[in-house]
């Protein structure tokens, strides 16, 4: 792949690494084949086993999360380390927020929280069967373009303010 062909050209002149896109991530499962079962059936994901312990799960953009299974060696994720997946109306929200409590048994999905308008969307997270968490969410526009358009909003010097952040109190399904 050439630099022209991402979305745009990195602000990256003056780094150590001079990426040209961010290509992917992972995150860790007890079984391929019943994942694959929720990322295609559930989540609407394209997957691909590329190798034997590992699968690629991709959604329209040229960026894909590698799926490694590990059995029980799973490590339980925070909701803040969570994958966010748009759709296209708080109508959408609420259908899928439905077909999640819905389908919970079916998907092995473990937490369905509630639908919250938070941080400029509307929204719900559910937490998987290999304890990943998932933000399916509406907002008005491409919030990706817009959130690096409108710049920073807040100092490096001011405090995190991580003690307001209830997300750290849920808990993960054993």
């Amino acid at each position: 792949m050439q630099i022209n062909e991402a979305a745009f050209e990195p602000n990256n002149k003056n780094s150590v690494v001079r990426p040209y896109v961010m290509s992917h991530g992972t995150m860790e499962c007890y079984s391929l084949k019943e994942s694959r079962k929720f990322y295609e059936e559930f989540l609407g994901m394209e997957c691909v086993r590329h190798a034997k312990p590992a699968m690629a799960v991709r959604c329209g953009l040229k960026f894909h999360i590698v799926c490694v299974e590990v059995g029980a060696a799973v490590h339980p994720c925070n909701v803040l380390n969570h994958w966010g997946l748009d759709v296209g109306s708080r109508a959408e929200v609420d259908r899928v927020h439905r077909e999640a409590i819905a389908g919970k048994d079916k998907f092995k999905i473990k937490q369905v929280l509630d639908v919250v308008d938070q941080h400029g969307v509307y929204s719900f997270y559910l937490e998987d069967l290999d304890h990943n968490w998932w933000e399916v969410q509406s907002y008005d526009g491409f919030q990706h373009d817009d959130m690096y358009d409108f710049g920073d909003r807040f100092s490096m010097e001011e405090d995190s303010d991580l003690h307001n952040l209830k997300e750290l109190d849920i808990q993960s399904s054993k």
